[in-house]
Parts: structure tokens; C-alpha cells; sequence
């Protein structure tokens, strides 16, 4: 189980990182690991690839592959490095999920099947058969905005009781759902004697949820700013919330306009602006839209990112 096997290192910032591109299309390996390193010496507290951010379901099988073992890699056991390998495919989810233990990931991020909208019991299954098929700690992905079904309280309880799922990354967008998993389900979870970490989805949220008790983010914005978000969640983290308010309102218009288009567009051209591996999206993702070129720009400026 490696470094998540109780959940307790789950706290802090985790990027959600990015997958550079090439000019023509293909995948930037270099820029990769350069990215990696990069977040590293920031003191990040964790790694997720292969998520939405890391257009994962453009990324062919072998390029999947190849960016998880430098992950593990660059990291080299200093942080958790959690995959992402979910789909709406049960089976598929597992197949990737035991190629990700092959590879050495610590953990994995597995989201709700999107599209085919199973009920609370299939979602249950799901992953009560990705528990039963890998050994690797898993984070629940609850992001209904991208998959038409949002993890209720109720089934989340029942999944935290599976012995190998130990965080939610909560994306509902809901605070008063977030409050109520830690409320309800973590209090019970300790009660077994279990830590079971929640995590914001969004950065946005990663104060409000921190005020109620969360762990931490896995990050959209610390692809481009990672010591900043860091410093939000260490703040949080100490209970410095005069500190952590002063950092998040200054993030602010940065964590609004990294989500002006589907992410993760709007990011990869900041990052693009800065310098920074990154590159084009591939199809059906595509170029910021002109008109919002200006907006991202002023978002940069407004959050103190000189470009």
C-alpha cells in the first residue's frame, strides 16, 4: 500500500497536472518531467495524473503508460503520486487500475462512471470491484458536473467503508454537502479507527471546505502557481485563516479564470503565456477562444502572475 496506506498523508496541495504537447500533437515527455520537477521544488504535497486536467481520455494507452513512470520517477517515493484511472467501464477501470499498480503508483483517483448514470448500488459495486481488484488505496472522484451523477452522503458513507478507499476529491461544487461527508462520514470513519481524507476539487473551494475540516485540493492552478497553493493549504493546515483568506482573495481571480472555458484550456494557455511546457489540447478540446484571450490575461494580472 506504500505511502497512502492510511490515508493520513493525503493533506495538503496535489496537482492535478497537466499533459504537455508537442507543436504536432504529441505528447512532451521532456516538459513532462520538467513540469514535475518544477512542482517538486515548490514543496507540492502530491502528484495526479492522467485526471481531466491531463486530458486523459485523448492520451493513447502507451502515452499513459509512459507518463506514469516518469511520475514515479521524478517523484522517487518524495510525495504520493496518485493516478487517474477511471472511465464509465468497470472493467476498463480495473484494467487500468492494475497497470497503474504495475507501474508503481501509490494510490488512485477513480471517478464517478460518467454517461451511462448508474444508480447509487452500481456506483456502490463499482468500486467495491476496483477494491477487490488492485491493492492500491483509492480517492473517490465526485465530480457531477462532468458525469450526471453526484455521490450522495449517504453513498459516499458506504464507499468509506470499503478498507481501501481512504479520500473523496469532492467537485459537486455543494459546500453543504462537503460539511456533511465530514460531519457524518469521516466522524464515523474515526470512530472505526480509519482516517478517511476529503479533498476539494475545485480551488476555489479549498478554504471554505478547509474552515469545515477538509485536508486539502487537488489543484487546477497549481500547474502554473504551485508554491502559492501550497502556502493556501499550509495556512489552512495551521489554522492561519486571516493568512489563508488574504491568499485565497488574491488567488481568487485566477481560480475564476482558470475555468472561463472547459479546463483544462484556459490553463494550458497561461501556462503556454509563462513559458511552461504545455502546448496545444487535443480534439474535441481546442484553442481559448479569442474573445477570451483578454479575460484570461486580466485574470493573470489581477492574481499578481506577471505575463
Amino acid at each position: 500500500m506504500g505511502m497512502v496506506q492510511d490515508g493520513m498523508q493525503l493533506r495538503g496541495a496535489f496537482t492535478a497536472l497537466i499533459t504537455p504537447m508537442q507543436a504536432d500533437g504529441s505528447v512532451d515527455y521532456e516538459g513532462f518531467r520538467k513540469l514535475i520537477r518544477l512542482q517538486l521544488e515548490a514543496e507540492i504535497n502530491g502528484l495526479v495524473p492522467l485526471g481531466t486536467t491531463g486530458e486523459t481520455p485523448t492520451l493513447e494507452r502507451d502515452e499513459q503508460d509512459r507518463l506514469i513512470e516518469i511520475a514515479m520517477e521524478e517523484a522517487g517515493g518524495k510525495v504520493p503520486v496518485i493516478v487517474g484511472v477511471g472511465s464509465n467501464s468497470t472493467a476498463h477501470t480495473i484494467h487500468n487500475a492494475r497497470r497503474a499498480q504495475e507501474l508503481g503508483a501509490d494510490a488512485i483517483l477513480v471517478v464517478t462512471p460518467y454517461y451511462n448514470k448508474p444508480t447509487n448500488e452500481g456506483i456502490y459495486r463499482h468500486f467495491a470491484a476496483i477494491a477487490e481488484a488492485t491493492d492500491l488505496p483509492i480517492v473517490v472522484y465526485n465530480i457531477a458536473g462532468r458525469t450526471a451523477k453526484n455521490i450522495d452522503v449517504t453513498t459516499m458513507d458506504r464507499l468509506s467503508q470499503i478498507p481501501s478507499v481512504v479520500a473523496v476529491k469532492e467537485a459537486s461544487g455543494d459546500i453543504a454537502q462537503m460539511g456533511d461527508i465530514i460531519s457524518t462520514v469521516v466522524s464515523a470513519r474515526r470512530k472505526d479507527g480509519k482516517y478517511f481524507a476529503v479533498l476539494s476539487g475545485d480551488d476555489a473551494f479549498t478554504l471554505p471546505l478547509a474552515a469545515l475540516g477538509g485536508d486539502g485540493v487537488i489543484s487546477v492552478v497549481s500547474n502554473l502557481v504551485p508554491r502559492r497553493i501550497v502556502e493556501l493549504c499550509r495556512a489552512c493546515r495551521e489554522g492561519k485563516f486571516e493568512e489563508a483568506r488574504r491568499l485565497h482573495y488574491e488567488l481568487l481571480p485566477l481560480f475564476k479564470g482558470a475555468f472561463i472555458e472547459t479546463n483544462p484550456i484556459p490553463i494550458k494557455t497561461a501556462m503556454g503565456w509563462l513559458g511552461l511546457p504545455a502546448g496545444p489540447l487535443r480534439l474535441p478540446l481546442c484553442e481559448l477562444e479569442k474573445n477570451n484571450v483578454e479575460k484570461l490575461k486580466a485574470a493573470l494580472r489581477a492574481a499578481h502572475v506577471d505575463i
